[in-house]
């Protein structure tokens, strides 16, 4: 049987897409563990802030935010640094180093005598997460085909939410020194299996080893490489294949240098305008921020439920909507998911925030289900587009000649930005109050959903060679 990338539905379960599918899994064991790391701060806080906290004092509410926004700042770092050796080192070498970091903020966390230890734990959280968002898109993007890229590459936040229910989970039902115990198996796992993957075949013909690129091509699409005693009508259509994608991934120059011209022209410009309000709307809506103080927001509404089973619960309504996105991305296409996404999302943080301005304690406190009813609904809607599809509309819309270092750019924005919001989210809560900061969100999601609901091109189904 000949395959032709035109002729295949966009179906995960094709024979073509096998180890495409495999290595995509494979390598978000980390985007996973990232999660957990992630996941264990929110029900973590309380205990870190009571008098039996393993710190020598109780955590403030300003050491709190701290603890919180430090992450962004390593995933700068990580952004920056994972950014600069993508090109130099490869993508294999880089998903080899990101695993290090991540060892280090558990052993931290286990070792902890005071908030210091919990600072460049998180730090070193956010380089191995800040690394994970720059290598494994470009990485998944470059393994995939068209049919089913943006499936593949928005599992990465899938991953990180199922990530982030087990750190809930971990954190709220063991022991605090335990967790560490358990979790730094995973990265552990992580190294064994993705040592039998090839590097990509993009990666290889930039650095001139087509020999190498043409069996990375055939493994990651699961085509019979031809033979030297003779070639069968299907080892033959293989070659015309690779033949064409060499073809265009070399026109598009990503063997000459980068020069400033690349990046400074209308189109790139345009390009990167966009990426920059799409990773401003991400971050600035509380589309992260929020599960980060989830408990908070939980307290502030007068839930009588535990404040940690909601978040576990809103942790699950958010898989289920990146399970959506996942199947509906590669058909509805990329537009309007995000769009759908930011309008649900502003009016469901609007609602919070009227909930909590206009209601009274004893309102909300008798009817539990409404607060956890609009949370739910936040975390499904932010899942369904604006979470997960930034990660595949920043690498799509980049040219190919500088797509790993325009990547690192807007990654490196999207941790600064980052930064802001956890830095901002609880005092904004504690100080101005819970419904000022929704309104503020909710303010960021009309303004995305406007100006990119005007400009945004849909790119379901380009081709990443150019």
């Amino acid at each position: 049987m000949v395959y032709s990338v035109a002729a295949q539905k966009p179906s995960v379960f094709s024979a073509r897409y096998r180890w495409q599918v495999i290595a995509t899994m494979t390598v978000h064991i980390l985007t996973l563990q990232h999660g957990i790391g992630v996941g264990w701060l929110a029900p973590s806080l309380p205990f870190l802030s009571s008098d039996q906290t393993p710190l020598n004092t109780p955590i403030t509410v300003t050491e709190t935010s701290w603890v919180g926004s430090l992450i962004g700042l390593g995933a700068l770092t990580g952004n920056i640094i994972f950014g600069l050796l993508l090109d130099r080192l490869g993508r294999k070498v880089c998903m080899n180093l990101l695993a290090i970091p991540n060892m280090i903020y558990w052993i931290l966390i286990y070792v902890t005598k005071d908030v210091t230890y919990l600072y460049a734990g998180r730090f070193l959280a956010g380089i191995t997460g800040g690394g994970v968002y720059v290598v494994l898109p470009i990485f998944v993007a470059e393994i995939s085909d068209s049919n089913i890229r943006g499936a593949l590459s928005s599992m990465a936040m899938m991953y990180v939410s199922i990530g982030l229910m087990i750190g809930y989970l971990l954190s709220s039902y063991l022991d605090y020194y335990l967790v560490p115990c358990i979790t730094i198996a995973v990265p552990v796992v992580y190294l064994v299996a993705i040592f039998g993957l090839s590097e990509t075949p993009q990666y290889l013909l930039r650095r001139g080893r087509d020999e190498q690129a043409k069996k990375s091509y055939c493994f990651y699409k699961n085509l019979t490489i031809a033979k030297p005693d003779g070639e069968s009508a299907h080892d033959d259509s293989t070659e015309r294949e690779f033949a064409t994608f060499k073809q265009q991934v070399l026109s598009s120059g990503v063997r000459q240098d980068i020069a400033w011209k690349d990046f400074f022209n209308l189109p790139t410009v345009k390009i990167f305008g966009l990426n920059f309000l799409l990773i401003f709307c991400n971050q600035l809506s509380g589309s992260f921020a929020f599960f980060n103080y989830t408990s908070n927001i939980f307290n502030e509404l007068h839930t009588q439920i535990d404040p940690n089973t909601c978040t576990i619960i809103v942790g699950a309504a958010q898989v289920v909507g990146l399970l959506c996105a996942v199947g509906l991305v590669d058909r509805v296409g990329r537009r309007w998911l995000l769009l759908t996404s930011m309008a649900g999302m502003g009016l469901g943080e609007l609602s919070i925030g009227l909930l909590k301005d206009l209601a009274s304690a004893e309102f909300l406190a008798a009817n539990n289900w409404l607060s956890l009813l609009l949370m739910c609904f936040v975390a499904y809607i932010a899942a369904l587009g604006i979470i997960p599809l930034i990660f595949v509309v920043v690498v799509e819309l980049l040219p190919a000649k500088i797509r790993s270092l325009g990547t690192s750019i807007c990654m490196a924005t999207l941790s600064a930005f980052m930064f802001v919001s956890l830095k901002i989210y609880p005092l904004l809560i504690f100080g101005p109050g819970l419904p000022v900061t929704m309104y503020m969100s909710a303010s960021v999601c009309c303004i995305g959903f406007v100006i990119l609901g005007l400009c945004l091109p849909e790119t379901k189904g380009k081709q990443l060679t150019h």
